[in-house]
């Protein structure tokens, strides 16, 4: 079998994990959680950096630091990990949905612009409010989809203009520039998630990062059940039980050690499929923008012929799959506004497929991918 996209566990974790289990720091406390921090936060050119038990809580925490309640909407791409939005929900505010382009797949800023020119308005507080619900937009989630990044000069001065705080769903971009700044840096706070499929991974954990020292402060201690006083348990606000536990910040220490050396796998491997794939069908891949500079965590293709490439793929024994469905086919967010014009979402879902870019790949697996994927056009023609 040829997975999508595993662990590459070759570095110093069992040895940093076995030091844990010595010295008996397995939980919340430990000197890998600090290193873990710090080593995210200066590799992504942030200040601070706060661990949390996944990138979802990251994420939750950090609209909850910016106070986003009931009364507030949160702008979000169609197309992303449901995280995004439920990280949202679970403030209570009602997420709004934009379109993606066809051709990057992150959000549609033409799309975004529209939506707040036309249906919003700024009231008297300096607060963009959507005239539909006349609820305040008080924050914005771009999700770096697959490591690319939009055009971040134009996104942030197109919320910066209406008073929108800006929280970055960083998760799989851990690696990923835009114009030489890193993912995660360009509003107040950014978040990466380390699950088992991403760049790298801590088996499930995340970082917030963010250049606020308040904001930071804050985070650390909410995550961590806002305890004042450890000997009394003495905490003064409502808090969370987000904080990762040193044991797998042990892992995500070492990972972090290898990390340059994923990066330029994964670029390897994007480039590969790009090169062995470049004239067979209809075979698109994702257009990333000369200022970009993406990690290339998941490489993933658009083709009419999904659904015959994916079966081919499973008989195989090659893992491949669709993109996430997009939000607005959801259960739980069909009623929610999705500012489109052409449902690009809904093709983009019906048309990509994430194909194997595990850093363990080796140059023969890579082949007989290109060549089981080539194989479907040949019979299609």
């Amino acid at each position: 079998m040829i997975p999508l996209s595993i662990p590459h566990l070759e570095g110093n974790e069992w040895k940093y994990i076995k030091h844990c289990l010595d010295t008996g720091w397995v939980s919340s406390a430990g000197s890998y959680v600090t290193q873990f921090e710090s080593m995210v936060a200066e590799f992504a050119g942030a200040k601070y950096g706060i661990a949390a038990s996944n990138g979802t809580s990251g994420l939750h925490m950090a609209l909850h630091l910016l106070g986003i309640n009931r009364d507030h909407h949160v702008i979000i791409p169609n197309i992303t990990f449901i995280a995004s939005a439920n990280s949202a929900v679970y403030t209570g505010a009602t997420p709004i949905f934009i379109d993606i382009d066809p051709q990057s797949w992150q959000m549609d800023l033409d799309l975004l612009e529209e939506f707040l020119t036309i249906k919003c308005f700024i009231n008297d507080a300096g607060y963009c409010v959507c005239k539909e619900t006349e609820k305040e937009i008080r924050a914005i989630m771009p999700v770096h989809v697959l490591g690319n990044i939009c055009d971040m000069d134009r996104f942030m001065q197109i919320v910066g203009e209406k008073n929108i705080e800006v929280v970055e769903d960083a998760s799989e971009s851990l690696g990923s520039y835009y114009k030489g700044k890193h993912s995660g840096g360009f509003g107040k706070i950014g978040v990466f998630s380390f699950n088992g499929n991403k760049i790298i991974t801590t088996g499930g954990g995340g970082v917030i990062v963010t250049d606020d020292e308040a904001t930071a402060k804050r985070a650390k201690h909410l995550t961590t059940q806002a305890k004042v006083d450890p000997e009394t348990y003495w905490h003064d606000e409502i808090g969370f039980n987000y904080r990762l536990v040193n044991v797998l910040a042990a892992m995500g220490v070492a990972q972090m050690e290898q990390l340059p050396g994923f990066i330029k796998k994964k670029k390897y491997i994007d480039q590969y499929y790009r090169e062995h794939l470049k004239d067979v069908g209809d075979i698109q891949f994702q257009k990333v923008s000369s200022v970009v500079d993406p990690n290339c965590w998941l490489t993933t293709i658009r083709t009419s012929h999904q659904d015959k490439i994916l079966q081919e793929l499973k008989n195989a024994s090659i893992i491949a799959r669709p993109f996430w469905t997009p939000m607005n086919q959801l259960p739980m967010f069909t009623e929610s506004i999705y500012h489109t014009h052409h449902d690009h979402s809904r093709v983009i879902h019906q048309e990509c497929l994430s194909i194997p870019s595990s850093v363990s790949l080796t140059d023969d697996q890579l082949d007989q991918v290109t060549q089981t994927i080539s194989s479907v056009f040949q019979k299609v023609n």
